[in-house]
């Protein structure tokens, strides 16, 4: 079975699906776009997802992801490139899942910014390094490779976010 495309935005003029999956200036004109991407995300995260439940947040970026498939990868072929660094509406859409489960369990002992600072440190971890496989998701065609690996990648630091906030509580 191979992944289709969302083909839905081809009527859309290229530059606004450009401006979208590029978070407009973010992306297009400032230095390292997917820090600036991942800084916006964990600014929407904390604004829209910080009262959510798991399964909410869940479901809500699983949507949000698969609209970003569409941006991104009809972006990237419109500037001619597969994963074009500018693009960033990917990092975006999937912070919100490092925070999965922030409120409950380990990490309810540790202030809300070091949860915040941490996670976003840890998923920029995972996405520059794309460890433990997740470079290999980035052959995925179109916008699923563009997406897949920075989903896996906040899924990662998730992980990670727990298990540190686990030992720290231990201690």
């Amino acid at each position: 079975m191979e992944l289709a495309e969302p083909t839905w935005l081809r009527r859309l003029p290229a530059k606004f699906v450009i401006a979208v999956a590029t978070l407009g200036p973010l992306g297009q004109r400032l230095p390292a776009p997917g820090t600036w991407g991942s800084l916006a995300g964990l600014l929407y995260t904390l604004l829209l997802f910080r009262r959510l439940s798991w399964a909410e947040t869940l479901v809500y970026t699983l949507i949000a992801s698969y609209v970003a498939v569409a941006f991104t990868g009809e972006a990237a072929k419109r500037m001619g490139r597969k994963d074009p660094g500018e693009v960033i509406l990917d990092e975006f859409v999937v912070i919100p899942l490092v925070f999965l489960g922030w409120h409950s369990g380990f990490t309810s002992h540790l202030p809300e910014w070091v949860v915040a600072l941490t996670g976003f440190g840890l998923f920029r971890f995972y996405d520059i390094l794309k460890p433990l496989g997740i470079h290999r998701l980035q052959s995925w065609p179109g916008g699923w490779g563009i997406v897949v690996d920075d989903f896996v990648a906040a899924l990662a630091a998730c992980a990670t976010l727990h298990l540190g906030a686990w030992l720290w509580a231990l201690r």
